[in-house]
This record gives structure tokens, sequence and C-alpha cells, in this order.
């Protein structure tokens, strides 16, 4: 799974705290008729939205204190949180915190968050605000009526019409060869290398079966060709989309748009407050979330320090990331990111042309 900080309000209290090409590049459209042959396409970035379903978020020093599984990750400052923190909550943090102390694991800092729908502050920790995209969940006709404006709403008349079904899907080998072939469509998507991109069928399979449990998959479907589907997660106090994506040679359908609706549906049936879609985010795909409804939900993200290495991470606000530097310096490093993806794919794709 995916936290990145935004931007925020930080309050730092003095209390208890130191006590303690889809852009396809246009060459590479013919990638999207054959089988992916270069392992030099095949990369595994981690993705802006939903779980990580690579386990990649996963590496790290796992242990178990107070009935809890923790993770603890880092290099310089080791930083425990819940191995499932989309999943559980933390309803007594002082007992863990004490629980870590005594335990002599390495950890400098825990991290914890409220879950959805709770999003007002209730420790004295100092706090950081994630912001997630959440649609509040109301009613299917309250989604379509009033937090979606027309032009959405045309994009999911526009699916019905050319002939998008959007149905509960079972995850058989039909079901994965379909996203096989959707995950090898093109190496990018959003101006990124596409890191589902060149695996293959036993690898998808295994990926994407570990977490059905708690899972629901939809898919859009043209005739009995698969050309995108939906993962809803059941995460008790809300619904997650765990993955949502269609093809780009069936983008003038408005498959995701579909399928979005179905989320809000499904939502409103099994009377679920939230339906969320990872962070919140600009550009394009941030552009989708708003018209389809989805709004900035604030939840506060607590940082306690356990040693005197976490000590100082919590008082200069390291835990910030990239969100130290201004708005402007991190939009240019994206871009630069951005188009240094787009030449490095840009022999390999010719190659595989030729």
């Amino acid at each position: 799974m995916v936290y990145v900080f935004a931007r925020g309000i930080v309050d730092c209290r003095e209390t208890k705290l130191f006590s303690n090409c889809a852009r396809p590049i246009a060459h590479c459209q013919a990638v999207a008729r054959s089988k992916p042959t270069t392992q030099n396409l095949t990369r595994k970035f981690r993705a802006a939205d939903g779980p990580d379903y690579s386990n990649k978020s996963m590496r790290g020093a796992h242990i178990q204190i107070e009935g809890k599984k923790l993770l603890i990750q880092g290099k310089l400052v080791r930083i425990a949180k819940l191995e499932e923190e989309w999943y559980e909550d933390v309803d007594n943090p002082e007992a863990l915190i004490d629980a870590i102390r005594d335990s002599g694991c390495d950890a400098d800092v825990l991290s914890f968050w409220q879950r959805p729908p709770d999003v007002e502050r209730k420790h004295d920790y100092c706090v950081q605000y994630d912001s997630i995209a959440a649609i509040p969940v109301k009613d299917h006709a309250f989604w379509w009526n009033s937090q979606i404006d027309a032009k959405t709403r045309n994009m999911v008349r526009r699916a019905e019409k050319k002939g998008v079904v959007v149905r509960k899907s079972e995850f058989d080998e039909k079901f994965v060869e379909g996203m096989v072939s959707i995950f090898n469509e093109t190496p990018m998507r959003q101006g990124k290398p596409f890191w589902h991109y060149g695996k293959d069928f036993e690898t998808v399979k295994r990926e994407f079966s570990r977490f059905l449990f708690r899972e629901e998959i939809f898919g859009a479907y043209v005739g009995d060709e698969l050309v995108g589907f939906i993962f809803i997660i059941w995460a008790g106090k809300f619904a997650a989309l765990g993955q949502i994506i269609s093809k780009i040679a069936h983008r003038d359908k408005a498959p995701n748009n579909a399928l979005i609706a179905k989320a809000v549906e499904r939502c409103a049936e099994k009377g679920i407050p939230y339906l969320v879609y990872a962070k919140w985010v600009e550009g394009s795909l941030g552009a989708f979330k708003r018209s389809n409804g989805f709004e900035k939900v604030d939840l506060p993200r607590y940082f306690v320090p356990l040693t005197w290495k976490g000590r100082i991470f919590v008082s200069l606000r390291l835990y910030r990331g990239a969100n130290l530097l201004p708005k402007g310096v991190v939009r240019f490093l994206k871009n630069g990111v951005r188009k240094v993806n787009d030449l490095r794919l840009r022999p390999n794709c010719g190659a595989m042309l030729s």
C-alpha cells in the first residue's frame, strides 16, 4: 500500500512529545498489440493508489506486540507502523508505545493514523494530516444528482450506450488472462513506467489472489472482452479501491466511470459511509477523482519518538519527506522524472517496433 504525506497543517505539541507514452508514447502504440519481449520495460514502480500487490511495501522487520503486527522500516531512522494500518486501528496508543519500548526492538518512531470516517484528532502526539480522496456515500441517487457534474453523468451514460457492461467477476483463469492483457497494453501510464507491465499470468495470479478474502471484483466488458476492472476492498469502516484500470484502446467508452458508478452503488447497498481512492493528488488523476465525486479528506497521522534519534526526527519534522520542499520544486522534480522515464523507454520501444 502507498502513504504519501500531503502538504498540510503540522501541529507539533510539546506535551508528552519530547519527554519520550499513458500518455502512451505514440511510437509505443504497437506495443499494445504485441506481447512484451524485454525485461527492460518491466518496472515495478510504487503505484500512486491502492495496495501494493507485489508486496514491496511490506519489506522490513515484522514483529508482533500487544496483539498487533508491526512493520519496521528505514535505515538511519527506523519507523514502526501497523502492518495492515488500512484495516485496523490503534485503540490504545499508550499501551502500544510502552510495549514497543519494553520489547527492545530497534524502532525509533511509531507512526499511526486514524482511519476514515474517524477524521477528528484524538491524541496530543505530533501530527501531520494525510490527505486521502474519498466519496462520502449516502446513496447512489445522491451521488448521481449532487456529487458529480453533468459531464461525468454523460460519461457513465456513454459507457452504457457503447456497450460497456459492468458485472461482478470471479477471479478465475479467464479473468486473470484479461488482467494480463490490460496490464501489457502499454509500458507507460500517466507519464510513468507502469509497474504491472510485463507481468505474466502466474505473477498476476499470485499477486492479486492474496487479498481476495476482503475484496469484491467487478469487470467492465464489451461483449466477452474484459476492457477494465475494479477491486473493491471492504475495510470495515470504509471501502477502498484496490485497483481500477481499463484498456486505453477502449478509453472512448469511459469504462472507468462506469466502474466508479458501480463501486458507489455497492457501498450504498452495504451501508458503507466512505469510498476511498487512496491519496489526494493533482494532475489528470486528481481531476478524474474530483469529477467522479471524490473529495479531499484529511486524516490525522501521528509520530511518536521512541529513542533519541526518533526525537530528533520528529522535532525537525523530517517525516514530511519531499513535502519539506516548496510545491514548485516538487512539481519541477516530478516533471523531470517523467521526462527521464520517457527518454529512457524510447530506445527500448523503438527496438521492439523494429
